[in-house]
Parts: structure tokens; sequence; C-alpha cells
């Protein structure tokens, strides 16, 4: 893995801590030039790996991508799914079996639906999955995808659940299918090590809430610290900044200074922003 990666929060209107900025943000980027500017930025100071959802305005930063394979052939793509906005927009839009139809159609799952009862009940969770990443993964076809990563919205749901075999199965299907690692986003790093450990899922690549308040971090910071320093686990820390509330200077210097943090992942809008924190993050991890 890269050590510094850009995400992709500021492009989608998403901040935790501030719905005035979350606003601007939806306003300064509301096509995908907007977002092609900031990815190009990024890129030519070496931030190369590009941390996504699966919105439907990343499928335009792909076609840009491919169509401009020459000046892109460094970029790599960390998808980021399932894009649960899309499937609640769409719940709502079409109706529950209408969005399945849309999404699933054409697949041996939606046949099983269509057939009501048992049938239903007894979908296959597994088989959904596999139907599932193979229709977000439509977008990123021919493009570098070296880690796809589970979305928190459904570990952390799966983990409440305790629904354990299907992260296993998720890290095989990764593997065989697209030739790529498995990673996994929660909110909640010592249970999820410890499931993933449960599994048989050796060395997993993990990316949660690493920051100097424990903004978002179930378990606290102190367990959080022991699970990186004692477990073989790759961790990659997200939302440092606490969603602003924490110096720029003074997060990336605490999150460089804890064992085990492998990579970073930050949001940032202008080019001078994400050299800024690309050159923060080199000085004090050397």
């Amino acid at each position: 893995m890269d050590k510094i990666l850009l995400g992709d929060n500021q492009f989608f209107a998403v901040n935790h801590m501030s719905e005035e900025k979350a606003r601007a943000q939806a306003l300064k980027f509301k096509d995908s030039r907007s977002i092609i500017r900031v990815l190009d930025s990024a890129y030519d100071v070496g931030v190369t790996t590009f941390m996504c959802t699966t919105h439907d305005r990343i499928e335009e930063v792909c076609d840009h991508v491919r169509a401009n394979r020459e000046r892109y052939k460094n970029f790599k793509f960390y998808p980021c799914m399932p894009y649960a906005h899309k499937y609640a927009d769409a719940v709502t839009e079409l109706g529950m079996m209408g969005a399945l139809q849309s999404f699933l159609q054409g697949s041996n799952i939606f046949t099983l639906l269509l057939q009501g009862g048992m049938a239903a009940a007894k979908l296959d969770a597994i088989e959904t999955m596999k139907v599932l990443v193979d229709m977000e993964m439509k977008m990123f076809k021919d493009l570098q995808t070296p880690v796809i990563f589970m979305q928190n919205v459904i570990v952390d749901l799966l983990l409440g659940l305790g629904y354990k075999q299907i992260f296993k199965e998720y890290q095989l299907y990764i593997n065989k299918r697209y030739d790529a690692e498995a990673g996994f986003i929660t909110m909640n790093l010592p249970l999820l090590t410890s499931v993933l450990d449960e599994v048989g899922i050796k060395d997993p690549i993990v990316c949660s809430n690493i920051n100097k308040i424990g903004f978002r971090m179930c378990g606290g910071i102190d367990e959080y610290k022991r699970i990186l320093r004692e477990k073989k686990i790759r961790a990659i820390a997200m939302s440092i900044f606490a969603s602003g509330a924490i110096h720029p200077q003074e997060a990336i210097e605490y999150v460089c200074g804890i064992e085990g943090v492998q990579s970073i992942v930050f949001g940032a809008s202008s080019r001078g922003n994400i050299q800024n924190t690309k050159e923060l993050i080199e000085s004090y991890w050397r």
C-alpha cells in the first residue's frame, strides 16, 4: 500500500462536524470536472492513490482516467463499497422490489426473489455479496484497483449481527475475481480485528478513525493503540483531523507517532492543502 492516500469525502459533501462546510463542498464539487482538477493536483505532487466510494460521479472520473491512460499510468483506485446512499435513494424512488430489480436484474438472485416466499427468505447472502461487488466494480474495468474495501456501514452491521464468515468469503472473492486484496473499513477496530483473526484473515488491511481526540473510535484511544501495537494488521488511519476539530500539524504529528499505522487517508480540496499535508506526513514519518 502507498503510505499517503487521497479520500473523497470532500467531493460529496461529507463533513461530520459542520453542515455549513458540507454545503459549501457540495457547491464546489458539483460536477466531475472539479473533482478531476483536484485529483490532477494530487497526482502531480505525488499522491497517486485515490480511496473512493462508488458514487455515480466516480464513474465519470474512471472514464476520464481510461481515456487518458498515459497521463495516469501510475494512478490507482481503492474502491470502497457499497455506497449506501445509492441504494437508499433507489429504494425511496423505486420501492424495495424496484430497487432490487434495478440492481440485481439478470442474476440468479433476482430470479429467486421473483419466486417469493421461502426462496426470498433463504436468499444466499454470500452470493448476493458477489453480485453486488461485481455490479459496483464495473466502473473500474481495466483500471488499477489493488485493494477493494468493504464500507464501514456494512462491516459494522455484520459485526453487530455476528455474521462473521462473510468477511472471509469477501476476501476470497476479491482475491480470486479481481486479483486484489480485500480491505475493511470500521468504526470498531478492536472488534473487527478480533473477528478477522477468528475467521482466518491474516495481516488484514483495516481502515479506521485514528485521531487525538478519539472521534468515532469505538473502544477508545488506548485500546486502539494496543491493537495497533500488538496485532499484525496493515492499518490505514482516516479522519485524522476529526472533521476539522484538530489543527492539521498537531493531528499529523500525533498519528504519525502511533506505532502500527502504515498509511494515512485524508481529504483535501486544493493543491496547496494536498501538498502541505503530504509534506507534513513525510516529515513526521521520517
